[in-house]
């Protein structure tokens, strides 16, 4: 129980899709604080029993559930949505975090290489968020954060919760993470919030499609910014963010090319080669290991006609 939330949103209030015509759960004032109960992004479908074969028969209708929406007293269409990220409490079975990341037929960067269902159902201390095991060679730092948080379009009808979307949704930014501050966009009346897709750690880029997928208990506080006009979401740390991987260095690989997509493939795969040739890791176990902890990023864009993305995979994960 949160004794500094003035309100709680249980994990049934939920929501498949973004549509403003949905019920809000809960009318606030502005500045109130509220405690959602988020679900996994498999809605449940996959838990700490689950095996291999449960992934090739997800239901995709009840994929990224969010919990809300809330509707905000007095906002309106050109305001924004101050979100104070005050806290994440994994959701506890039998003592244990639980998580599960899932190489998913269809989905991902690497999609076309990586064609089999694949799974690894995680274990974790919830309360001292200590390096969760991936195996008896890796540990992997974690960063709790919501990959869903937005509000609803003002375009009619039922929007997927898959993509991004301009006032916000499945971001999946790995350091929305407890003391950042997120601004979001407003289109229509009451904001209509809602949060989920919970994570226990993630790499930039969430390279096969998903991260340690990990139900939580979520502290936000929700403001209202007048007339702020933002065009997408923007967002403030409260300090540094790669301080969880940074203390050993990293293995960097690159994609060199014309196209940013084609790049950050390449980089990807080479880093999928690389634990192979190195850890004699099969490749989806490597594909989805990188996927919760190693960071695309966009090195070089101005050289033209060729750019650099490089992939930094953290050491710290094996030593």
């Amino acid at each position: 129980m949160c004794k500094a939330c003035d309100y709680t949103i249980h994990g049934a209030q939920h929501h498949f899709g973004w549509d403003n015509s949905i019920v809000p759960a809960l009318r606030v004032d502005p500045g109130k604080t509220i405690l959602f109960h988020c679900n996994d992004s498999s809605a449940g479908q996959l838990g700490p029993s689950s095996t291999v074969a449960d992934v090739a028969t997800l239901d995709f209708g009840k994929i990224n559930p969010v919990s809300g929406p809330i509707y905000i007293e007095g906002a309106e269409a050109g305001d924004a949505v101050k979100v104070t990220i005050d806290s994440f409490a994994p959701r506890s079975f039998d003592g244990r975090g639980f998580g599960w990341t899932a190489n998913i037929p269809g989905f991902g960067l690497l999609s076309d290489q990586f064609l089999e269902p694949a799974l690894k159902v995680w274990s974790y201390d919830p309360i001292a968020l200590t390096p969760a095991l991936w195996s008896d060679q890796a540990r992997v730092p974690l960063k709790p954060f919501a990959g869903t948080i937005g509000n609803a379009l003002a375009e009619n009808g039922l929007h997927s919760v898959v993509p991004p979307r301009r006032v916000g949704g499945n971001l999946d930014i790995r350091d929305l993470a407890a003391g950042t501050t997120l601004y979001l966009p407003v289109e229509v009346a009451g904001a209509l919030f809602s949060v989920g897709d919970t994570h226990a750690a993630q790499g930039d880029g969430e390279v096969c499609g998903t991260a340690i997928e990990s139900p939580m208990d979520v502290v936000l506080t929700l403001d209202l910014i007048k007339g702020a006009h933002l065009k997408t979401p923007r967002f403030t740390t409260p300090g540094p963010v790669t301080n969880h991987l940074d203390a050993k260095g990293y293995e960097v690989t690159t994609g060199i090319g014309p196209d940013l997509m084609t790049a950050s493939r390449d980089a990807v795969a080479h880093m999928v080669d690389f634990l192979c040739a190195t850890r004699g890791m099969a490749a989806v176990e490597a594909y989805m290991l990188v996927s919760t902890c190693g960071d695309l990023r966009i090195s070089e864009i101005v050289d033209m006609p060729n750019w650099v993305v490089s992939f930094y995979f953290p050491r710290c994960v094996f030593e």
